[in-house]
């Protein structure tokens, strides 16, 4: 792959990344917390709402992200170090086992009705991903300004 078509991965990459870390932090600051506010009766039906709209915006950012990530592993450009790579892609991995063995047990429990323990799992776990996010957008911005003091030589 030439050096433009790496460029264009890393671009849409940090875009898919910088999306998800705002919107993990408004699914952890705003949205998760006010799980609690719903009441009984509307709970279920918002809940799947929340799953089912959700997952049309984050599923396929995450895969962008984790497929760039995995790309980036084989082959890199000159200007994308090498521990930012690993880095990156160990949070991506973090992620995903987050997502897969904290978030998602929790929702399937709040999937039959509101539960307070379940809910507080939900909130108290999200953070795990909400920093390895943040981390990440950190980690692509610090990969874009090398790459661009590079090219701008400054």
């Amino acid at each position: 792959m030439d050096d433009r078509a790496l460029t264009l991965l890393f671009l849409g990459q940090l875009a898919a990344t910088l999306a998800l870390t705002g919107l993990i932090w408004l699914v952890q600051v705003v949205q998760y917390p006010l799980f609690a506010r719903v009441g009984a009766d509307a709970f279920v039906a918002y809940h799947a709402g929340h799953a089912e709209r959700i997952t049309w915006i984050v599923g396929p950012l995450m895969l962008i992200e984790a497929a760039a990530a995995g790309f980036f592993l084989i082959g890199r450009p000159d200007w994308l170090p090498t521990w930012n790579v690993w880095a990156g892609a160990a949070l991506v991995a973090v992620i995903w086992a987050s997502t897969a063995l904290l978030q998602v047990p929790q929702h399937a429990r709040l999937a039959d009705g509101f539960e307070a323990s379940a809910h507080r799992l939900l909130v108290l776990g999200n953070w795990l991903r909400t920093i390895a996010w943040s981390a990440r957008a950190a980690l692509l911005l610090v990969a874009l300004d090398g790459a661009l003091r590079r090219t701008l030589d400054v």
